[in-house]
């Protein structure tokens, strides 16, 4: 036996074979290039020697003269190959012949024939095997070309020294040959050296069949039977079986004896592999001859129980197979193996490498689980420069079934972070009926596309880190000023299913009764207006939905009495999407089961539904259709400048629900009383509310946005209405001057039916009046609310809990403020105007702003000031504000200034027409030479059927496409942040504190951040942290640290001229500044792990410019060259 033996491989196969070598007590030698200097295998040898020069470590595997020396140098008395690398070549097996040294494999004279396919075929027909025809092999592309000339297509371009199906390329079409040779030729060379290609005949939809076969010195030859390894992608192997099913016993004594009869004809010794394709007639063929244990082996070890590098080892140190102890006789097959290649492919993309740092590599275990590895371990980095294969899995079974059950839950044990894999893919392959029904052949996964893509894994424990850990190390919004957990001040409640409210009333009327029956009521209906408007008007709107789901149950249950719960609509639809990263219509879905006893309410923008402008009718009546049967329940409908044709088809939409309350609101502006008031009077607003009656609304709503309508004038106009029409009147006003709990007392002396009010711990100023303060003023009269003051109040302490959780985003009044009636500013805008003022760094002139606010209103005609014709205004004031302009030098020549987008729309008509007609020649003079984008009135047929089909994914991609591709991107880049606690989602973790978050209902991830390092010349920082006490390392990007690094530049996904690296490695442009190129036409090359790819251009033009070098290494998504 061998004293000592030198593995010239890498990986898990380097690994096996020092298994094997220290059970038999021979000291084992590990060689490595300086790339490799991490990688475990190494660490598994007795000893180790680094080879080879720094920047090419490929290159010191191939290097022949430098193994031996390095074998020489250890005093090995052995070198064996493994696979891949120089397994097959005959010069090392001279080599080591010359030097000495027993090469574990056959002789150097076998390895030429077996290396020589075309050799390899002629020799297996001297032995009697049915074989394929093919051409003579060659390094001159024309001559491959001319032997294809009488060629029936199908067929395969191989490399005369191939393996592993690199140097392999099928064709179907003889007008890409050339490129398939040419390509082919360049991966065999870089792979092997040797660029002599030969032609073959292709088998349609074959199995391949292998038969494992081992010689010894004197002659003799066993067979281990077969493997099916018809499961291939690009012809690499990536599932493999033993023993291949539904092979009649008869054909599997042929096969095996026809591979034991090839090995004794070429006197073959040591371990081989003898392949053939197996027709669907039945009919096989010999293809070629693996001179080498193969990546497959360890399924025919896990069924003949036979240790087959142990007997490479044995058999090359002079043994022969019976002391060995394997006699044909005596081998049998037992059960069934199946084995899995775990990668870092993408299957979606074309089995594309994937590279990067492995942060978390945990594996499986248990009855019959085995698995091969050795290069990888949490914290290691794979690279482009070697094969992608992290571990192999093998299972056995008595069965095959039972041996896949295996495989599929070993897989799913499987926690690999840092690098894609294709696990899920490996998984839908090996549950497939087909498959496990044995009918794979070579075009399985070519036949199954969806198996390329099953589900990905969510990795929600690293995505969730990795978002907590960036607003650790970034504090956008400071550090929290609280540590009250609002959950702890929800009053004490016994979580019974909440009593019968005024929802039910709502189901057992329909929308016209319920009106009529509100109307008739002599208790004033009170809505709630926390769940939006306040939170709206005071925080940004802020507040997340979790926050709100966490009372709701209790509200429910307290207030059943509630004419409704303002909760949807408005500006949360936006600020879900764009700030906190949610679904709206997700909201509207749990507040609608939290709360199923009181209706839910929204704000919704007439054609311009939640959005800012106009959208077709489709749009309309699709968003308000999906929304009623999500559980709205009350649509409060306007139109920015009180359009009524804005308004109609909303109401019409809201109506063919048949179920939904269409309540339309004239939006109220100015002092109606006022005598110098000439445009909106009295008489002004009877005409709109005329028309919202004819247009079918079942309430009308007073929606005063900015907290102007004075009680006087609101006692007049609650009056007038009621006097004049039937339905009831419903008063929404904003508390910012301090005054309309008398408004709104006024208007129930009127007789209003309806009006809206806040918790007192989210009311005043910006907000609604205190709902506190109306229940107590108005209990024990004839116009008691009904509700309990007890009750309003028990939920008080939540919300002021809630709301110093969102103190970052208080940008409000600290008081009371008159000058609201100065400015006109709504009260939810006046608190965003202060946070966008502060942004722009205006803040502390904020007062200027004001003044600002009120000059441009006045230049633009006076208009009506709510979402979106208050954003107008709001845009042109800040606009104004920072350049220090005199409001009447930009009223007298508005083309000197750059306006504002929003301006420019609203003075184009996008909005409709003011009341008071256009403000000329100012509109004139400021549209002159603009060029404005026209209102879109139709869908396309696509955007129409997918409207159908997907309602609300669409409705969020038309309305607010930016905020929803914000919104999908955090979903893809950190999962749903909404299981965060609102604490961790706004600021992050503190050191060394663990927090708990819920995925789903019994599964929680404990996550903490214990250490956070010091920047690097990227900015970025190293983030020490734990998932469930295991510790991950996150890089994070510190945006308080410039960069020192020059990055490089990366191609946009939606720009199809960006022509990007699909992966990392090495490309070279065969492309030129300047060239035409046609679509699909290749324009660079690609190397990497073995594996050599063509780039092509998606468009046709011109190279514009090259983004790198001719020849460059670059990661996945650089910008390569564009083409415009």
């Amino acid at each position: 036996m061998f004293r000592k033996i030198l593995v010239a491989n890498r990986g898990e196969i380097a690994v096996r074979a020092f298994r094997a070598a220290t059970e038999l007590g021979v000291g084992t030698v590990a060689v490595f290039p300086f790339e490799d200097r991490h990688a475990e295998y190494r660490l598994k040898a007795d000893e180790s020697y680094q080879i080879g020069d720094k920047g090419h470590p490929v290159r010191a595997y191939l290097d022949i003269d430098g193994i031996v020396a390095a074998a020489r140098s250890a005093e090995a008395d052995a070198i064996y190959p493994g696979y891949g690398f120089l397994s097959e070549n005959p010069d090392l097996a001279q080599a080591c012949e010359t030097a000495g040294i027993t090469f574990i494999g056959p002789r150097h004279e076998v390895l030429e024939l077996t290396g020589n396919k075309a050799r390899a075929i002629a020799a297996a027909r001297e032995a009697g095997l049915p074989t394929l025809t093919g051409s003579e092999p060659s390094d001159d592309v024309d001559t491959l070309l001319a032997a294809a000339a009488d060629a029936t297509f199908p067929l395969f371009v191989k490399a005369v020294s191939g393996g592993g199906g690199r140097g392999m390329r099928r064709v179907d079409d003889p007008a890409k040959l050339r490129a398939a040779i040419t390509e082919a030729m360049r991966e065999a060379d870089a792979a092997f050296g040797d660029s002599r290609m030969y032609l073959e005949e292709a088998v349609i939809r074959p199995r391949h069949i292998e038969v494992q076969v081992l010689g010894d010195a004197t002659g003799h030859v066993v067979h281990l039977f077969e493997r099916d390894c018809s499961v291939q992608r690009r012809h690499q192997k990536v599932v493999e079986v033993a023993p291949a099913p539904n092979l009649d016993p008869d054909l599997r004594a042929r096969m095996c004896a026809d591979a034991v009869r090839f090995a004794t004809h070429i006197n073959y010794v040591n371990a081989g592999t003898v392949e053939f394709l197996l027709g669907e007639d039945g009919r096989y063929v010999f293809i070629e001859m693996n001179p080498r244990i193969q990546v497959e082996h360890t399924v025919t070890e896990e069924v003949t129980d036979v240790d087959l590098v142990s007997s490479q080892i044995r058999i090359a140190a002079g043994e022969t197979l019976e002391q060995v102890g394997l006699r044909q006789e005596d081998i049998h097959v037992r059960g069934a193996a199946l084995q899995c290649r775990v990668t870092t492919e993408d299957p979606s993309n074309g089995f594309r490498p994937d590279t990067g740092r492995i942060s978390v590599y945990r594996t499986p275990g248990g009855a019959g689980v085995r698995l091969d590895g050795g290069v990888v371990y949490a914290g290691s980095e794979v690279g482009a420069h070697f094969d992608s294969m992290l571990t192999k899995l093998t299972c056995r079974g008595r069965d095959l079934r039972s041996a896949a059950r295996r495989a599929y839950r070993a897989l799913t044990e499987f926690r690999i972070r840092g690098v894609s894999t294709n696990i899920p893919f490996l998984e839908a392959v090996i549950s497939d009926a087909d498959f496990l029904d044995g009918h794979a052949t070579t075009s399985f996964i070519d036949e199954r596309p969806y198996v390329l893509h099953h589900r990905l894994p969510a990795d929600r424990g690293t995505k969730l880190l990795s978002y907590l850990a960036s607003v650790t190390v970034n504090k956008p919004n400071g550090e929290s000023r609280t540590t009250v957990t609002p959950r702890d001040k929800l009053p004490a409640d016994d979580a019974t299913p909440p009593p019968a409210g005024s929802r039910q009333r709502l189901l057992a009327l329909g929308p016209a009764g319920f009106a009529a029956d509100l109307r008739a009521s002599r208790a004033v209906a009170v809505t709630d207006t926390t769940f939006r408007d306040a939170h709206q008007s005071l925080l940004a709107t802020r507040v997340r939905t979790r926050d709100l789901v966490k009372v709701a149950p209790t509200m429910a249950r307290l207030l059943p009495g509630l004419f409704s719960v303002e909760a949807w609509g408005g500006a949360t639809y936006d600020v879900a999407l764009r700030f906190l990263k949610e679904d709206p219509w997700a909201r509207l879905d749990e507040l609608h089961a939290a709360i199923p006893n009181v209706p839910l309410q929204m704000l919704l923008r007439g054609r311009n539904t939640v959005g800012y402008t106009p959208y077709p009718l489709a749009v309309t009546r699709a968003f308000v259709a999906e929304a009623a049967r999500s559980g709205l329940d009350i649509f409060r409908i306007f139109d920015a400048l009180n359009n009524v044709d804005q308004i109609r088809p909303a109401i019409e939409a809201v109506l063919e629900t048949d179920v939904a309350v269409a309540e339309a609101a004239l939006c109220y502006t100015g002092n109606m009383t006022s005598p110098g008031e000439t445009l909106y009077t009295l008489d002004y607003y009877l005409r709109l509310a005329e028309q919202l009656v004819e247009a079918g609304a079942h309430i009308l709503a007073i929606k005063d946005m900015a907290g102007l309508l004075r009680a006087p004038a609101a006692a007049k106009l609650v009056t007038a209405l009621r006097s004049r029409f039937d339905l009831p009147v419903h008063l929404h006003t904003h508390d910012t001057a301090g005054g309309q709990l008398g408004t709104l007392l006024s208007a129930i002396d009127a007789g209003v039916d309806a009006v809206d009010v806040a918790s007192a711990a989210m009311a005043g100023t910006t907000s609604q009046v205190s709902m506190s303060a109306l229940v107590a003023a108005l209990e024990g009269t004839e116009r008691d609310t009904g509700l309990s003051l007890d009750a309003v109040t028990r939920l008080e302490p939540y919300f002021e809990a809630m709301r110093k959780l969102y103190a970052p985003f208080e940008s409000g009044l600290p008081g009371p403020t008159g000058r609201v009636y100065h400015h006109e500013i709504p009260g939810g805008q006046l608190s965003n105007l202060r946070q966008q003022a502060i942004a722009l760094g205006l803040g502390d002139r904020f007062e200027a702003i004001e003044d600002m606010y009120a000059a441009a209103n006045r230049i633009l005609g006076n208009i009506v000031k709510v979402t979106p014709s208050s954003k107008v205004v709001g845009d042109l004031a800040l606009a104004l504000v920072g350049r220090k302009a005199d409001p009447s030098d930009f009223e007298a020549n508005p083309g000197a200034y750059d306006i504002p987008e929003s301006v420019i729309g609203f003075l184009n008509g996008d909005l409709g027409d003011p009341p008071g007609g256009w403000p000329e020649p100012f509109r004139t003079k400021a549209l002159q030479g603009r060029v404005t984008r026209p209102v879109e009135t139709e869908l396309s047929a696509d955007e129409t059927a997918a409207l159908a089909a997907n309602p609300r994914q669409t409705l969020n991609r038309l309305l607010f496409p930016g905020p929803t591709r914000d919104y999908e991107e955090a979903v893809a880049d950190f999962s749903e942040l909404t299981v965060l606690e609102t604490r961790e989602f706004l600021h992050g973790l503190r050191l060394d504190e663990e927090v708990e978050v819920e995925l789903v209902k019994g599964k929680k991830l404990l996550l903490s951040v214990s250490a956070i390092g010091e920047p690097d010349d990227r900015g970025m920082r190293q983030v020490v942290c734990a998932v469930n006490g295991q510790m991950r390392t996150v890089s994070i990007r510190d945006h308080a640290v410039k960069s020192t690094v020059a990055l490089a530049e990366r191609a946009d996904p939606s720009v199809p001229g960006q022509i990007p690296a699909p992966f990392a490695g090495v490309v070279t442009l065969i492309v030129e500044a300047g060239d035409e190129v046609t679509a699909g036409q290749q324009v660079a090359t690609i190397e990497a792990m073995k594996m050599e790819a063509a780039i092509t251009t998606s468009v046709a033009g011109t190279v514009k410019r090259l983004a790198i070098g001719h020849a460059q290494a670059v990661e996945g998504g650089d910008l390569l060259l564009v083409v415009e």
